[in-house]
């Protein structure tokens, strides 16, 4: 067996073991196999990274000018462009994600960084209309201190950049513990933060599990707000750890999101925007457009056309160039799959393609396009984020009635609508109770762009103008502005 590749955490600017000299080993979804060693963080250890971020934070990195700042973030972002090659190779080992997939990724991420320098210094606060004479209030925004940010494995690269890089923007300081399931590319991207001369501590990275190293990070009293993408089960947990310090939260969930195809869809543009939308990045995405919708004039074909698109894609190594679709990142999820598969067919559901474990390796996690007819949308791959490429197809008479279903599930993040009539997408996008919706599209990011959910799928903004207030405070200042002496309290007038 090869040697596995070692980390260390990064901490208040320096490369450091657990103190406990505690490991744990990451596989490679590809083959099962086990590639590198990562510490695996102590209670003791997250307090020392949310200390160095506290002194961080206490020096002079919220007092530099807003375009020093924006300087560090632009120069992560050139980091990022420089090395987006090696930061795709190692995050597909880490996961399976494809590496023409993590490569781009990487590149584009950049420009979050160069979004948010600039708006580092266009942060502006407000004079009140005060309704006192002599007196003079204003309104600034101020950073909130220490942010713990907290990411899953997939789309690392991004989910950290919607956090990382408001939060820097605006004075803040930041501990990032990366997922147990992938976290290499985490300390990759740290050692690119490093070559840019950040002040120590300013970003720390960290490993470990839930217990003990989140629940002491999402706790610690010096954490001022949580930012956490992940799963509703965490989520709850985080919840009730933020109590012991007050800590804001903000949160972006799973999903389980609806798409409606009418029946004067433009048929191909509606099957390749399905197609991205739950079978690009193996469905391994909280946005995934996995509950499907079709009117009933149309059913019978789409449904043959999708099933025969998803039939042929190409599943392989996802450093193969040819490959479009890898293995899932890890056997939890595929055994999460499997079940609900096995439950949904026990009751009912119609299989119309994929459904079993793929033949191309023995070894890895890989699973094929599935689609699965559900005339009950309550039924158990219809109704469950799977985090796999399975789709549910329903079917539907009128607006009235699809959009009542694409509202009946617990999550709210993203949605999808294909029509040709523009007032009906505009109805029907109004009408779904999510926090992103397309129209004749899906699956498109931008740093303009807010994204965040409702209900299941969480609250608060990530990327675009929003998250800036995300990551400040409103501060009240008064001025008195007479050179008289205010009033003696105690006089009776």
């Amino acid at each position: 067996m090869p040697e596995l590749k070692k980390y260390k955490m990064f901490i208040n600017g320096e490369w450091v073991n657990s103190d406990t000299e505690k490991i744990f080993e990451t596989l490679n979804p590809e083959n099962n196999k086990p590639w590198a060693a990562v510490p695996e963080a102590s209670v003791s250890d997250v307090d020392r990274a949310v200390k160095a971020a506290q002194n961080a934070f206490e020096g002079e990195w919220p007092k530099l000018l807003p375009k020093e700042r924006a300087r560090y973030l632009r120069m992560i972002g050139d980091k990022l462009r420089e090395n987006a090659e090696h930061l795709g190779k190692i995050e597909t080992i880490d996961t399976g994600k494809l590496y023409r997939e993590t490569y781009k990724q990487a590149n584009y991420i950049a420009e979050y960084y160069d979004y948010y320098a600039g708006l580092a210094d266009k942060v502006e606060g407000t004079v009140l209309p005060i309704d006192k004479p002599n007196i003079q209030a204003i309104t600034t925004r101020i950073p909130i201190g220490v942010i713990a940010a907290i990411v899953p494995w997939n789309s690392q690269m991004f989910l950290t950049a919607t956090k990382l890089a408001p939060a820097l923007a605006m004075g803040n300081t930041v501990v990032i513990k990366c997922s147990e399931l992938a976290p290499a590319t985490m300390f990759e991207f740290a050692k690119l933060i490093q070559e840019t001369g950040i002040p120590k501590g300013v970003v720390n990275v960290i490993s470990g599990f839930g217990e003990p190293c989140g629940k002491a990070l999402t706790s610690h009293n010096l954490v001022e707000k949580i930012a956490f993408t992940g799963g509703p089960e965490t989520a709850r947990h985080i919840i009730r750890n933020s109590a012991e310090n007050l800590s804001e939260v903000s949160l972006e969930l799973g999903g389980k999101s609806p798409v409606a195809v009418f029946n004067d869809a433009n048929q191909e543009n509606a099957i390749n925007g399905i197609t991205a939308g739950i079978f690009g990045a193996s469905g391994q995405s909280c946005i995934a457009g996995s509950r499907l919708y079709l009117q009933e004039g149309i059913y019978d074909e789409f449904l043959d056309k999708l099933s025969n698109r998803a039939k042929k894609i190409k599943i392989g190594a996802p450093m193969d160039p040819e490959t479009e679709m890898g293995p899932i990142s890890n056997y939890k999820q595929l055994e999460v799959i499997e079940k609900n598969i096995k439950l949904t067919l026990e009751q009912g559901g119609r299989l119309k393609c994929g459904g079993q474990r793929h033949s191309f390796s023995n070894e890895g996690y890989y699973f094929p396009a599935t689609i699965i007819e559900c005339d009950n949308h309550n039924l158990p791959v219809a109704e469950n984020e799977l985090f796999g490429p399975v789709l549910s197809v329903m079917k539907f008479k009128t607006e009235e009635e699809v959009v009542s279903k694409m509202n009946d599930n617990q999550y709210g993040l993203s949605s999808g609508v294909y029509t040709s009539d523009l007032a009906r997408g505009m109805r029907v996008s109004k009408a779904i109770r999510a926090g992103i919706t397309f129209v004749n599209t899906y699956r498109l990011i931008s740093p303009t762009a807010p994204f965040g959910g409702i209900k299941d799928s969480g609250y608060g903004k990530e990327a675009g103008l929003e998250s800036i207030k995300d990551y400040t405070r409103v501060k009240t200042t008064w001025f008195y502005t007479s050179d008289e002496p205010t009033l003696d309290p105690f006089s009776i007038r």
